[in-house]
């Protein structure tokens, strides 16, 4: 068998598979889409306490915060935490304070650095300024609609729920590294998980967007201390709690992450990160993730045809499947308005994917909030 024949059964083979997994991830869509059109019931919704680490402050932070100042529920707290007292998002949160007097809101400096990562360090130190048994976190940059708590909190009505979770849409800035970012969320990361919660039959992991648990499953997996070395925390968390025997819920509200305006430099260095840590997470599902370039591997194949016609319907088939299923999932999913007018990108996006992949596959380095950290099975270290 020769080279050229070779790539004509791996273009073939690795679009075919592409197709199956465009097919799984439609199943997932309309599982999920299933869910959402429930109604839940709000006749019990106990107290909550949002717990928010900050470092730096991120794009659109003070609107995030004033979305989950305005929640409709009964009975809430706001506890936000800092490493260092200077931090600049402490202004943003005083502010909130002093506008929302009739709220509950604390600021709390966590200095002491408890392990290397320092979201974890912070809370496990913000931990014990909660007063409710029901846990939230979710990422500083975070908005949130104002039903968004009790969406969240009803689910854990249900006690063989141990944890609840949210997908998110991007909103990007107006660089081309955050559209591409943007445009990923909406048609690989959340179609991935999806994907994932239907062939499992259930999620088995968190997403940082929302964690939301009761106080005594956090303690039963060992609590923040656990993971205080962890890059995939919220992963982890997720991962811990279904291990106990509880379900990971997938709530059928949707949050919105501001992106900052990533240079395409930036946006190849989060990818990066994100990658590996998946890697290291679910390196099963990591190796899968070579099967689902439906892009590069359709032109593979028309490339080592010479161009067959019926080659080049293949590729063309596959990719409107790819197109429609990443529009869909951006729309009737997440309410995304910036897929459809970005969508153009996605062969580029496309195209850049296979090389994230190898380099996420070959690497142990990652670059975060400033510092770089080398990376192994999901731990996190630091060398001079």
């Amino acid at each position: 068998m020769n080279l050229r024949t070779l790539l004509e059964a791996a273009g073939a083979l690795g679009t075919f598979a592409s197709l199956c997994f465009y097919f799984l991830v439609a199943f997932g869509l309309v599982d999920f889409l299933k869910q959402k059109r429930r109604t839940s019931d709000l006749s019990s919704l106990p107290p909550v306490s949002i717990l928010k680490p900050l470092k730096g402050v991120d794009p659109e932070i003070w609107q995030s915060f004033c979305s989950h100042a305005e929640q409709d529920y009964p009975e809430f707290e706001l506890i936000f935490g800092v490493s260092a007292p200077a931090d600049p998002a402490c202004d943003a949160v005083r502010k909130l304070q002093a506008t929302y007097t009739k709220r509950k809101i604390k600021l709390v400096i966590c200095d002491r650095i408890l392990g290397t990562n320092v979201k974890v360090s912070t809370l496990a130190q913000m931990l014990p300024h909660a007063a409710h048994e029901i846990l939230l976190v979710n990422d500083s940059d975070i908005r949130v609609a104002p039903d968004y708590l009790k969406r969240v909190a009803a689910a854990l009505a249900d006690p063989q729920v141990g944890l609840v979770t949210c997908l998110y849409r991007a909103e990007p800035a107006g660089t081309l590294g955050s559209r591409l970012e943007a445009l990923g969320i909406a048609t690989d990361f959340v179609p991935g998980v999806l994907s994932a919660r239907f062939l499992e039959r259930g999620l088995h992991f968190a997403l940082g967007s929302t964690l939301a648990f009761r106080r005594a499953d956090l303690a039963a997996i060992g609590g923040f201390e656990s993971i205080l070395n962890y890059l995939a925390d919220d992963y982890e968390v997720g991962r811990r709690i279904a291990a106990s025997g509880k379900r990971v819920e997938l709530s059928p509200a949707t949050v919105t992450t501001f992106l900052p305006p990533y240079s395409l430099g930036e946006f190849w260095q989060h990818q990066l990160r994100w990658s590996r840590t998946i890697r290291d997470a679910r390196r099963g599902g990591y190796l899968g993730l070579l099967f689902t370039f439906g892009l590069p591997w359709s032109l593979l194949m028309v490339i080592a045809t010479g161009g067959a016609i019926w080659a080049w319907f293949l590729a063309a088939v596959t990719y409107g499947i790819r197109l429609g299923i990443g529009l869909a999932t951006a729309s009737q999913v997440l309410g995304d308005r910036h897929t459809a007018s970005n969508i153009i990108l996605l062969p580029l996006r496309d195209l850049i994917a296979p090389f994230v992949w190898f380099a996420g596959l070959v690497g142990n380095r990652i670059h975060w909030r400033g510092d770089d950290f080398y990376l192994k099975d999901g731990r996190l270290s630091k060398r001079d």
